[in-house]
């Protein structure tokens, strides 16, 4: 794991976030020291989503943003485990991951070497979905422009299975101005903890500012409902950071 230095030195101009070349390289440090509770909803992401496949029609997932593929490897490795040999679901399930950056997708595809999975270069705006069981989202949806994130739900519910399952996993916010101050305190904490300096904090910031838009959970849960889905299960909450399990 290569460490985490894209923010390290002072920058006169600072452009916004991108998941280039440099991101690319030092992702699995750079997520893992900023996003609390990334190593328990990686891996149980994996778990949902496997089990789901028992009861769907479709053995089709969508893992959309999938960066260098860490959800759609837990996925398999849940599948493996959950359903004996005996049992068609691991071995019938098939797994796409989607990224539209070249630099997280060409190395996600020299990372794996299993047949049920493939990653695929392409804006996930722009993707015509297949029918299918289950769809991972893990911290994706807050980089899209919030005007396009209803559309994208909406289809993605019209071609999920009726038993299938949705995971969407974000950075929020909240509408207290206390527990807003509070989770946004602890985080920063939680990023010094992991040896972040204070400029490299600063820097990173600025960057996201005008490309990380980030919802509440009320909002989040009325545009599950506005997409179609009935269900909304906040399964996971550490601290701003969160994941919802949504049913159709």
């Amino acid at each position: 794991m290569t460490h985490d230095e894209v923010f390290r030195d002072p920058q006169k101009t600072i452009i916004d976030f991108a998941f280039d070349d440099a991101v690319a390289d030092v992702f699995p440090d750079m997520i893992r020291r900023s996003v609390p509770g990334y190593e328990v909803v990686v891996p149980m992401t994996g778990l949902l989503a496997a089990r789901a496949m028992a009861d769907c029609e479709h053995r089709l997932i969508y893992d959309l943003g999938s960066s260098l593929g860490a959800t759609s490897l837990a996925t398999l490795r849940a599948l493996d485990t959950l359903f004996a040999e005996a049992d068609a679901t691991a071995a019938q399930t098939r797994i796409i991951g989607v990224d539209n950056s070249p630099a997280m997708v060409a190395r996600a595809n020299k990372l794996v070497d299993d047949d049920r999975l493939t990653f695929v270069e392409k804006n996930i705006l722009e993707l015509q979905l297949a029918p299918c069981g289950a769809v991972l989202m893990n911290y994706v949806l807050q980089f899209l422009p919030p005007a396009e994130r209803l559309g994208l739900l909406t289809g993605i519910r019209k071609k999920m299975d009726d038993r299938g399952v949705l995971i969407v996993s974000e950075k929020i916010r909240f509408e207290d101005p206390i527990e807003q101050a509070q989770c946004e305190a602890a985080h920063l904490d939680f990023k010094r903890a992991n040896a972040y300096s204070e400029i490299e904090i600063s820097q990173k910031r600025t960057a996201l500012e005008n490309v990380m838009i980030i919802d509440t959970p009320e909002i989040h849960n009325a545009r599950f409902k506005a997409a179609g889905f009935t269900t909304v299960q906040r399964w996971f909450q550490c601290m701003n950071w969160a994941s919802f399990l949504v049913r159709p």
